[in-house]
């Protein structure tokens, strides 16, 4: 799953830490996710959403390989 939370968390001027911390995750957490080697249980993408005020389709995109 790609997503653009590390394009948003770097608009809103925040680190990795400081996203972790607002979301009550390890900065490593974070790093996983941005990369694209961890996906976000559904609470915690409600809560990302919730942060940046946008859609969790805005920020996740589910790449389906479509045959």
């Amino acid at each position: 799953m790609k997503n653009n939370l590390r394009e948003l968390r770097q608009q809103a001027n925040m680190t990795q830490e400081e996203l972790g911390e607002l979301l009550n995750v390890s900065r490593q957490t974070i790093i996983s996710i941005e990369s694209g080697r961890y996906n976000p249980s559904l609470e915690l993408a409600f809560k990302i959403s919730r942060t940046f005020m946008l859609s969790i389709e805005k920020i996740f995109n589910c790449e389906e390989d479509v045959k």
